[in-house]
């Protein structure tokens, strides 16, 4: 038999057999079953952001116990905290996530550390950014959007301290988003959960007042909110440079490099306009319905707090989806990648679509919780009767702009935001020409919800998600000069 034939068994320096190698450790995030997975990333989500549901009832409840005006105020300035928690969280946090979540997917550790650190970076100048745009324009903003009197007081004091401290919430969503490109879901749930708590606990010791602490109002609510995200802070970043994580960011020594921040900022830039039009639909929104009174402006507000809650829990599975994605196309399993979307998609519409359906059937659920004013119950109930059943579309759309981030093409969902703010813009314009009521305004809102869910999932179906394909042609003439 010639030499060629026989199979070389690997030996050590006596000439005995060494052991067969072990078998590389299966990644469940790029090898294991895609729904059971994603459950298992995303509960943890589940519940931290059931116990942030929980800071969404509880600080509405004791703000209404400050009175209408009060919670007037509240949905003035609900638009720009969202914005900050949005961009940081989801938008700019799912940017890190994928580019972390990429680099590991390719096997490239180092990478993944540096990008770790340029988010952090990021994160330190956006703060500030949020910080001094609202100081020196926040009250103008606020007084656009129709406050007036008591109602923009309040607002002008909430938004003091909150965008004081702007740095806080888009330091710990930028650890957060490290941690969730590595698959580790738990941490930052448990974080979530921890701020949670310490805001209800703090932001109604301070709003209301107890025994010898006196009552501070909005601004109080606001200071809880941030002594909550400064301790979570603590924790993660404890967390990530004590090497607990699979990448711990490189501060020390580290050289700024471009290509660090333009593999974030190509997802989380481009995807920060998407929560950007979100809160400007929101806002052109509630400056139209100002003109209906200070009622209805409050009982839009109770409604509208629902869809964020609701965002939360779309939130929760496509945050997960973003690692499994991001780590299936940096190993170049795009067809997988494809199918984690649309399962997350399917469970993003089914349960927020669910909940929705049981509000807009039974809106008492929801309405009692925070209020006992004849008008603003009136408006709330219509509002939530009208919108409630298309919150499937927005849990729909959630989802596909989480698993375009996981992708790196985040473009198709960012357009469909920009159809919605159209819709509204001109469809309100309508509205207001001919005399509408505000539940014409609802129904407007409703409609506007399908428009954006429907436009996300069908971006995500034209958009390629591989690389481009490559020179065949010149391929095959190579080949066919060796074989010849």
């Amino acid at each position: 038999m010639p030499d060629i034939a026989v199979a070389e068994i690997p030996v050590d320096e006596e000439e005995r057999p060494l052991p067969s190698p072990e078998p590389l450790a299966r990644n469940a995030l790029v090898d294991g079953p895609i729904l059971r997975t994603l459950l298992w990333l995303a509960w943890p989500n589940v519940i931290a952001l059931s116990a942030g549901t929980c800071v969404v009832i509880a600080e509405t409840s004791y703000i209404g116990r400050l009175g209408t005006e009060s919670l007037a105020a509240m949905a003035l300035v609900f638009p720009f905290v969202i914005l900050t928690m949005t961009m940081s969280g989801g938008a700019m946090g799912g940017g890190v996530a994928s580019a972390v979540a990429r680099a590991l997917g390719a096997g490239d550790v180092e990478r993944a550390s540096r990008l770790a650190a340029h988010a952090l970076l990021i994160s330190i100048c956006f703060g500030l950014t949020f910080m001094i745009g609202m100081r020196i324009f926040g009250a103008s903003l606020l007084q656009l959007l129709g406050g007036r009197g008591n109602v923009l007081a309040n607002a002008i004091g909430y938004a003091q301290i909150f965008f004081g401290g702007a740095v806080l919430p888009w330091l710990m969503n930028s650890m957060a988003g490290i941690l969730r490109g590595t698959g580790n879901m738990k941490l930052p749930s448990l974080m979530i959960l921890n701020s949670a708590v310490c805001q209800i606990i703090l932001g109604g010791t301070l709003g209301l007042g107890l025994g010898p602490i006196p009552q501070f109002g909005m601004r109080g609510v606001a200071t809880g909110s941030l002594i909550a995200y400064s301790i979570s802070i603590s924790v993660m970043a404890w967390y990530l440079f004590s090497g607990r994580a699979r990448v711990v960011p490189r501060i020390r020594g580290l050289r700024i490099r471009w290509a660090m921040f333009f593999d974030i900022l190509k997802v989380g830039a481009v995807s920060c306009f998407s929560p950007l039009q979100s809160v400007l639909t929101i806002s052109i929104f509630t400056h139209m319905l100002a003109g209906f009174g200070t009622q209805v402006l409050a009982g839009y507000g109770i409604g509208a707090r629902l869809e964020f809650m609701l965002t939360s829990v779309s939130f929760a599975v496509g945050i997960a989806s973003v690692p499994m994605i991001g780590m299936a196309i940096g190993a170049g399993r795009i067809a997988r990648a494809r199918r984690i979307a649309w399962i997350a998609g399917s469970l993003s519409f089914v349960s927020v679509g669910l909940i929705g359906s049981l509000v807009s059937t039974f809106p008492d659920l929801w309405v009692n919780i925070f209020t006992h004013d004849p008008g603003v119950r009136a408006a709330s109930r219509q509002y939530l009767s009208t919108a409630a059943p298309m919150y499937a579309f927005i849990g729909l759309a959630s989802s596909m702009y989480f698993s375009s981030q996981g992708a790196a093409k985040v473009l198709g969902p960012v357009f469909a935001q920009t159809a919605r703010l159209a819709f509204i813009g001109l469809g309100g314009w309508w509205l207001s020409m001919h005399n509408a009521t505000a539940a014409n305004f609802f129904a407007l809102a409703a409609s506007s919800m399908g428009v954006l869910g429907t436009l996300s999932a069908s971006s995500v179906v034209l958009t390629r998600w591989g690389p481009k394909p490559g020179p065949v042609m010149e391929t095959r003439a190579a080949l066919s000069a060796i074989s010849d």
